[in-house]
């Protein structure tokens, strides 16, 4: 059964693997094509989880972040 996810699966010249979500907008990778998958499917979960939540980002507390 298929999501209609658009992946790219690209092996790097360090042998690691980056897969990306097109549609998400998601990357991630893995030293396998499966690892690299596997690790796209929690960023796209993650980023979908966030972008779900309607409550307030933190504030950042970062003595040399400045809000303008």
């Amino acid at each position: 059964m298929s999501t209609g996810r658009e992946i790219r699966l690209v092996e790097e010249a360090d042998g690691w693997w980056s897969a990306i979500d097109e549609g998400a907008g998601v990357a991630s990778q893995g030293p396998t094509r499966t690892e690299a998958l596997a690790n796209l499917d929690e960023a796209v979960a993650a980023t979908e989880a966030a972008r779900d939540d309607e409550t307030a980002p933190p504030e950042p507390d970062a003595p040399w972040f400045e809000r303008n």
